[in-house]
């Protein structure tokens, strides 16, 4: 806007007029599980997109609203740039289908259950076997405050540091989820990375800026000795950066680009 010289500008608009987004509330459970089926479908479609899919690896899943210990996942071998909201399927906590078509990656289920069920708090796991979180897994490295976007995960993430194979068995997931605590985020070594959040949002935006945060280090440390960010400072910026809601906020960006784009993705 450009005024004529000496003009008084316009008054500032009050904030209550201006738009700014935050997370919804439900009036139903039925809107609040249709509402979690269909950002899940969107950030699996995003995920697609990144390339964080490895053949038939990678899952995320979202707990139901009404039943707690059901978990919404996408299905066994669907491509992720496919999948629906009709297309995900509902498991119980022994991985048993209870409504959907499709069967569930029963290794992926058994990680993602014990998180869940030691996660109360939890709404959604994501875990892939992206290629820079499988980097850093396979020096069985944390990530280092060297930036602003790796310092939300300062003192907030772990490594597990055991690889016995695919994840099969319960107790398995269990140590994993010990391991994971009250963190929003797991290195697991020589495998890749897996977050959390309270909700799908959340879960989905903390997968997406660890994988930066992994490529940006080891480029980092490809080119020299990077400078790390002093403990206090680190902690103040997670203090700010590194809530869910923030997470949720960030990933607004990607669900309005993803579900205008693909609007097929609702159905």
């Amino acid at each position: 806007m450009h005024g004529t010289p000496g003009a008084t500008p316009p008054p500032p608009l009050p904030i209550d007029k201006l738009t700014f987004a935050m997370p919804p509330m439900h009036e139903s459970v039925e809107d609040e599980r249709r509402h979690r089926k269909e950002r899940l479908a969107g950030a699996l479609r995003i995920f697609g997109r990144y390339g964080f899919e490895d053949g038939v690896s990678g899952h995320i899943t979202a707990r139901d609203p009404e039943f707690t210990d059901c978990l919404w996942v996408n299905p066994f071998g669907m491509p992720f740039k496919h999948i629906t909201v009709s297309d995900l399927v509902l498991a119980n906590a022994d991985g048993q289908v209870v409504d959907g078509r499709h069967h569930v990656n029963q290794a992926a289920f058994t990680v993602h259950s014990q998180v869940h069920a030691a996660r109360p708090d939890v709404v959604a796991v994501a875990h892939c076997h992206s290629v820079h979180g499988r980097a850093l897994s396979a020096l069985g490295d944390l990530l280092d405050p060297i930036t602003q976007e790796s310092c939300a995960f300062y003192e907030d993430h772990a490594l597990y540091e055991y690889y016995s194979g695919v994840a099969v068995d319960v107790e398995e997931g269990r140590r994993i989820a010990n391991a994971l605590g009250s963190r929003k985020a797991l290195v697991l070594r020589n495998h890749g990375l897996l977050t959390v959040g309270d909700s799908v949002d959340a879960a989905a935006w903390w997968f997406l800026s660890m994988e930066r945060s992994c490529q940006v280090q080891l480029t980092a440390k490809a080119a020299g000795r990077p400078v790390l960010i002093d403990h206090k400072q680190a902690v103040a910026a997670r203090e700010q950066l590194g809530g869910d809601l923030v997470a949720w906020i960030n990933y607004q960006p990607l669900w309005q680009e993803v579900s205008r784009g693909e609007p097929d993705l609702l159905g």
